[in-house]
């Protein structure tokens, strides 16, 4: 397991942190463990968010072409 370390953090962006942490119940240094693990975890929703804008030009339907279909399917409802 690594060890990070953060230097010149603002005494008032240490102390929000540390009531953050404490409001959760944890020490500061489990807080700050959460917060990077979560932000690391955004790395594979941006890549899968890319993923899904690859596939979304790939087949060529476009938004107006959904909201198209939309409006037809609420009208075919509503008939």
């Amino acid at each position: 397991m690594a060890y990070l370390q953060i230097r010149d953090v603002p005494d008032d962006v240490r102390d929000v942190l540390a009531e953050r942490a404490r409001e959760r119940g944890q020490s500061l240094t489990m807080f700050l463990r959460d917060v990077v693990m979560r932000e690391a975890s955004f790395a594979a929703n941006r890549v899968l968010l890319d993923q899904v804008a690859a596939s979304r030009r790939a087949t060529g339907v476009t938004t107006a072409d959904v909201l198209s279909s939309l409006d037809s399917a609420r009208e075919r409802a509503d008939a």
